[in-house]
């Protein structure tokens, strides 16, 4: 019940953002990394989730040097970061220094004559030049993201992806078989669902 399309970004949707970040973050104390498509997106979300949450957990927006990952700490650290950056690909965090990502958005590319050449080389050709261009970069960008979590046999974690558009088939279909058994969740249960996981 979440969208990142442009015609439905407004407070009222940064707010549902900024709930199931809280729900997700709540629910077991730990390293957390919420993924955006765009830094707008993601100070947008920030604002609203600071204003709830700032006496719960310790939060951050991406920084270049970010070390606060390797600290012990008593408390929740939730990080803002940009899908495709370096804490997309670039970081490694065994074991129980990262519990859980959350991925808002499916990581399309901005459109620019570079992905509308690419789209109309696929069309001319019979194969679907949206795919190419936008979705399968978006997807790749996604599951970077979500592997940030679960990085070795023994790593636990959550992942969260937050946009409608994760239910149709055509993204679903990009799944990697480890999530063939991924629930579609609420505002309503998706503590249930956490709850569950943790137990």
């Amino acid at each position: 019940d979440v969208s990142t399309k442009y015609t439905r970004r407004n407070r009222k949707e940064y707010e549902k953002i900024a709930d199931y970040i809280g729900a997700v973050t709540e629910a077991q104390q730990g390293n957390y990394m919420v993924f955006f498509p765009s830094y707008r997106l993601m100070q947008d979300v920030y604002e609203v989730f600071a204003g709830k949450a700032a006496d719960s957990c310790e939060i951050l927006m991406q920084h270049s040097n970010m070390k606060e990952f390797e600290k012990e700490r008593q408390g929740t650290l939730v990080a803002f970061c940009v899908m495709g950056g370096i804490f997309g690909e670039g970081i490694d965090l065994k074991n129980d220094r990262l519990i859980g990502a959350i991925i808002v958005g499916t990581g399309l590319p901005q459109v620019s004559d570079e992905r509308e050449i690419l789209k109309n080389y696929y069309d001319e050709r019979g194969l679907s030049g949206f795919d190419y261009a936008f979705r399968y970069p978006g997807m790749n960008k996604v599951l970077q993201a979500a592997g940030r979590v679960i990085r070795t046999k023994e790593d636990t974690g959550t992942i969260l992806l937050l946009d409608e558009r994760f239910l149709n088939r055509d993204y679903r279909n990009l799944f990697p078989g480890e999530w063939s058994n991924a629930g579609t969740c609420t505002l309503g249960n998706v503590e249930k669902y956490l709850q569950a996981f943790w137990n």
